[in-house]
């Protein structure tokens, strides 16, 4: 059995204090007895007479020199002790202080420009992947036999056929909100045949495609960026690089090209839904008749439109699927990555989307498109 631990005052030499035995961890129930046990003060420890040492006895020796008014720095251990008496010195004796969050002035424009620059990363990293998507598309479109078929298909059944039910049932409910808002506040200027227009011009020009675009921004994005990412997650990007394929040409021009295909047509669908909300609020409320409605919208809505809501399809169509697909290379290897990339996705896709549905509707209405 190892003796047991023991402290007692050196014969020899007054105020200090002598430790010997094992101190570790099996003879817990003793160093705590002698913890409390110990003097008030004490001149210096000396503890090469210790057999065995362990973090436990360590940890133990520290709060007791701590106790007599001293430190583990000024007991003397064996030499091959020393590091372990250090470490726990350290932890146990110098704390790392926990920095308080500052809310001040200075620590808000540091958040504030740690987001710009990050902001201003996301932006180049946009950038420079549109240029390597081009230019793998580019290469594709020389040599068509590259360009995979089958992963463009099912792509687009997954874009464009599986969202059809939700984008009628949308645009159809919020066509049918626009035309009911519009002949409230119609009604008291004896304008409800104005309701046409307004639901006509909105869906044509602006609604359809945005809510389509906001649909798939949340349902698409974040499915190709969770795609992507769970590869990139179980390194198989890695694998299909080593196999000598493109990973942009494998994995992103497919998607690309379903949502620039199906997005348009999604965008169309929404657009007869909206005007047959419109329609049924106007039956409905307004005592119109379909044909009314029907002539009325054929002799006062303009083509142009039409290819102004449409026109803008293909660009959503392309910051939906380079952000999706960049996020999900983004990935650093862990679920919680898969997530934040995610997010990020859904958050950066609806906001730009927005954003440029703004920028664009001003530029058509200064060209008086």
């Amino acid at each position: 059995m190892s003796p047991p631990p023991s402290i007692e005052p050196s014969e020899r030499q007054p105020g200090i204090l002598v430790a010997r035995g094992d101190w570790t961890l099996a003879h817990a129930a003793t160093l705590l007895a002698l913890l409390e046990a110990a003097p008030e003060s004490a001149e210096d420890i000396d503890g090469r007479d210790i057999g065995r040492l362990d973090s436990a006895g360590a940890m133990m020796l520290s709060r007791y020199a701590v106790k007599v008014g001293l430190g583990l720095a000024t007991v003397e251990v064996q030499p091959a002790y020393q590091p372990l008496t250090g470490t726990v010195q350290a932890i146990c004796e110098n704390p790392r202080r926990v920095r308080r969050t500052d809310y001040g002035f200075r620590e808000m424009l540091a958040r504030m420009g740690f987001a710009v620059e990050d902001y201003t990363r996301e932006i180049l990293a946009l950038v420079g992947f549109l240029g390597l998507t081009l230019k793998t598309a580019l290469g594709v479109l020389l040599r068509p036999a590259r360009f995979r078929l089958t992963p463009t298909v099912h792509h687009m059944e997954q874009v464009g056929l599986d969202a059809v039910p939700l984008v009628l049932l949308l645009s159809f409910m919020v066509g049918a909100v626009i035309a009911f808002l519009g002949a409230t506040v119609l009604r008291d200027f004896g304008a409800e045949i104005f309701v046409v227009e307004l639901v006509g011009i909105a869906f044509l020009r602006e609604f359809a495609v945005l809510l389509t675009a906001i649909l798939l921004a949340g349902r698409t994005a974040s499915a190709f960026t969770a795609q992507i990412g769970a590869m990139q997650s179980g390194e198989e990007i890695d694998a299909i690089r080593t196999l000598g394929l493109d990973p942009i040409e494998l994995l992103v021009i497919p998607r690309l090209a379903a949502l620039l295909v199906m997005l348009p047509l999604l965008t169309f669908l929404a657009m007869i839904a909206g005007i047959a909300g419109g329609l049924a609020v106007s039956v409905a409320s307004l005592g119109f008749t379909p044909e009314m409605f029907i002539t009325r919208l054929h002799e006062t809505i303009e083509v142009r439109h039409f290819w102004v809501g449409v026109s803008k399809a293909p660009m959503f169509a392309m910051i939906i699927g380079l952000i999706g697909c960049l996020e999900g290379f983004q990935v650093q290897g862990t679920a919680q990555s898969v997530g934040e990339r995610t997010t990020s996705s859904v958050v950066q896709t609806i906001s730009l989307v927005i954003l440029l549905d703004a920028f664009a509707a001003l530029f058509f209405m200064e060209m008086d498109w």
